[in-house]
């Protein structure tokens, strides 16, 4: 995870952030991406990582909203944060902070959510 200023572009920040993706996942060959990482980035990411950096675009055909492939899973984690209520407005001045904030919020939703598993399942049968 990275968490940068705002006047950080997507292509600028992905290039601090795919190196260190590529070293912890060496088995990381294809990444997607939208509309906001064309350019140089398509060619910086194959010679300088050896990944794939796939766009995403939105079909010229279709009017109005349009999901696209593989972008809905992004948008509903974004979404999970964001039920997080110190998530819903940037109260940080650091980014690091924000990161932090950011991994306490996934961290309680995936607690929540295993905690609500662990109650689901029957209790096993014990001997008499």
């Amino acid at each position: 995870m990275l968490v940068t200023p705002a006047s950080t572009t997507d292509r600028d920040a992905a290039r601090l952030l795919l190196p260190a993706a590529k070293k912890r996942f060496r088995w990381l060959a294809r990444v997607w991406a939208d509309g906001g990482y064309t350019g140089y980035l398509t060619d910086w990411t194959t010679q300088r990582l050896g990944l794939v950096l796939d766009i995403v675009r939105r079909s010229d055909d279709v009017q109005g909203f349009q999901v696209l492939p593989r972008r809905w899973a992004v948008e509903r984690s974004f979404a999970w944060l964001l039920r997080s209520r110190h998530l819903v407005r940037d109260y940080e001045r650091r980014t690091d902070t924000s990161e932090t904030v950011i991994l306490w919020s996934m961290t309680m939703l995936m607690s929540r959510r295993l905690a609500a598993r662990h109650q689901q399942r029957p209790a096993p049968a014990q001997a008499a």
